[in-house]
């Protein structure tokens, strides 16, 4: 028998979900996730954890709907990056100018870590929440970089690297004992001006002078009431009372909503291009550059890698389609393979000269051959705190040869021809083919120079000076032509679309579109949209084993080390 109650009590439930006042919510603990899953595995694990562009999109959508009345953010640990930090603060900046209430709470901003990054981010917030319990470590901004120079030697490996230029501090690591000058020079400036955009982005949210800002960063990390007495948070509060404060702003009858959620159910038959609608192709890479197809490993800590078969399969689709008339493409990345970035390049090229404006938008990083991939766009834009740059390239090896005398171990060798020992790292390059590798070293430089000279409209000269291998922050590298805007994602799609003579909100598709069932099939040929799709990696830590069976790992475009602004 049915129970007539409870039916009415469904239809009222669903009629409060579609017209009670909202209050979008966002967990950034977990950090987000800055583009698709490069396989069905990966796509099942980060199906709790928000999309970037969904977090966007559901921010845009919110300002102009009069249910939704606030935005509440958890902001803690240390998953955002600083150029993703700064798109999420012109989100909710924008959110903020709408009129609605915009809430930042935490734990702690850095329970005895790091925390200057997030708490950045929270004072894009109306207000700022923060537990009894926790802690401030708005501590700045410091590069720590290791030299294995002395430890190598002491182990009887001979690091033998050769580089082009000064500033490409790769190999430094392993050929020096501490700062050259140059390391040194560009150390210092990435971190005074990383340094500089947050002292401004703290003082302009917190309305304070920046020379009282600077004073608080040196005297952190502060306990909660020393944060409060300063006034870098409005409140000490745990979770239920910011949200009963907010329910008391948005009305009693307001409901959670997931930001992302909150964008999916919005407009879903707009989202959906018809089929005679004129679309933005976004192509996405993340990760190290390498030649084959883009791929994700399953364990913990691994990212991704780009594959160069899968970006350029990417752009050829979108290049072929009638209805792409512009492509944002979206790369965070520290370089990698000096011939798959080539191969990236190349397809860019062609999808201009098939018609098709190509924005870049970089990311947290977009270094090296990351660079290389974005040089010949028609507009480059990164956040103020992206890492970019790094024109430049290097190349060697370990040689172990006095290690494995150390260990008594013995070495035999069969060889034909002159050089077939030459990457092996049991013995030192010889005369001839260190002047091989000088000569690769020579082609690779001048060809990324003379690539970023004429993608930019720079001359090689001018290019020559801003390369040497130099790594820019967004900010300086738009100063030097480098980049030509400064900005996030959505600002990049907004230009392509202005490009492209298409309406504020035409559609956005990602490429390449390989659907679970197209997966399954084999590739019919190389055109095959299915050929290029992005496989999953399981070697993880033995990525050094499976490059001894012939996989490639890095390359000499990669930005050495870790460099992502936390």
């Amino acid at each position: 028998m049915v129970d007539a109650g409870a039916v009415v009590d469904l239809l009222k439930d669903a009629r409060e979900r579609r017209t009670a006042p909202l209050i979008l919510e966002l967990d950034l603990t977990d950090g987000l996730i800055d583009g698709p899953p490069a396989d069905p595995v990966s796509a099942v694990i980060s199906m709790r954890r928000a999309h970037l562009r969904d977090v966007l999109g559901g921010l845009r959508k919110g300002r102009s709907d009069p249910r939704v009345k606030a935005l509440v953010v958890r902001i803690g640990g240390n998953r955002i990056g600083l150029a993703v930090a700064q798109e999420l603060r012109a989100a909710v900046q924008a959110f903020r100018d709408a009129g609605k209430l915009t809430v930042a709470w935490a734990e702690s901003f850095g329970e005895t870590g790091r925390g200057t990054v997030p708490y950045y981010l929270a004072t894009a917030f109306e207000r700022i929440y923060l537990q009894p319990s926790g802690d401030l470590a708005l501590t700045g901004v410091a590069l720590e970089e290791p030299f294995f120079n002395e430890a190598l030697e002491k182990a009887g490996i001979t690091p033998r690297f050769a580089k082009r230029h000064e500033y490409k501090t790769a190999a430094n690591t392993f050929m020096e004992r501490s700062y050259t000058p140059e390391h040194r020079e560009m150390s210092d400036r990435i971190v005074s001006s990383i340094g500089e955009q947050l002292v401004a982005g703290v003082a302009a949210g917190r309305g304070l002078p920046e020379d009282r800002v600077r004073e608080l960063i040196d005297r952190a990390p502060l306990l909660g009431p020393e944060a409060l007495e300063a006034g870098l948070v409005d409140r000490l509060a745990y979770r239920d009372e910011v949200y009963a404060e907010v329910r008391a702003a948005a009305g009693a009858e307001a409901r959670l909503r997931y930001v992302a959620r909150y964008n999916r159910a919005q407009g879903v038959s707009k989202r959906i291009p018809r089929p005679q609608q004129d679309v933005i192709a976004l192509i996405q890479g993340h990760g190290q550059i390498r030649l084959g197809r883009s791929g994700r490993s399953l364990l913990p800590g691994q990212s991704a890698s780009i594959g160069s078969d899968t970006i350029a399969a990417a752009f050829r689709a979108a290049a072929g389609d009638d209805k792409v008339k512009a492509i944002v493409f979206r790369i965070d990345s520290p370089g990698g393979s000096y011939v798959a970035s080539d191969t990236i390049w190349r397809e860019v090229i062609l999808a201009r000269e098939a018609g098709k404006p190509v924005v870049v938008s970089m990311g947290n990083v977009a270094a090296s051959g990351g660079y290389f991939v974005a040089a010949p766009a028609d507009t480059i834009v990164a956040q103020p705190g992206t890492l970019t740059g790094s024109i430049g390239v290097v190349f060697g090896k370990p040689v172990v040869g006095d290690l494995l005398d150390r260990l008594g171990i013995g070495l035999g060798s069969a060889e034909h021809g002159a050089h077939a020992r030459m990457y092996a790292p049991t013995r030192d390059f010889t005369d001839e083919e260190w002047s091989r590798v000088n000569t690769f070293l020579d082609r690779v430089y001048d060809d990324f120079v003379g690539k970023v000279a004429e993608g930019r409209g720079l001359s090689p000269e001018r290019v020559h000076d801003l390369a040497r291998g130099r790594v820019w922050t967004g900010a300086d590298a738009h100063e030097r032509g480098l980049v030509d805007e400064l900005g996030g994602l959505s600002y990049a799609v907004e230009l392509a679309r202005k490009k492209a003579g298409l309406a504020a909100d035409a559609p956005v598709r990602s490429y390449p579109r390989v659907s679970p069932l197209d997966r399954l099939r084999p590739a019919e040929s190389s055109d095959d949209r299915t050929a290029a799709s992005a496989r999953v990696d399981a070697w993880g830590p033995l990525t050094g084993v499976a490059t001894r069976l012939g996989l490639p790992s890095g390359g000499p475009l990669l930005l050495p080390g870790s460099w992502e602004i936390r």
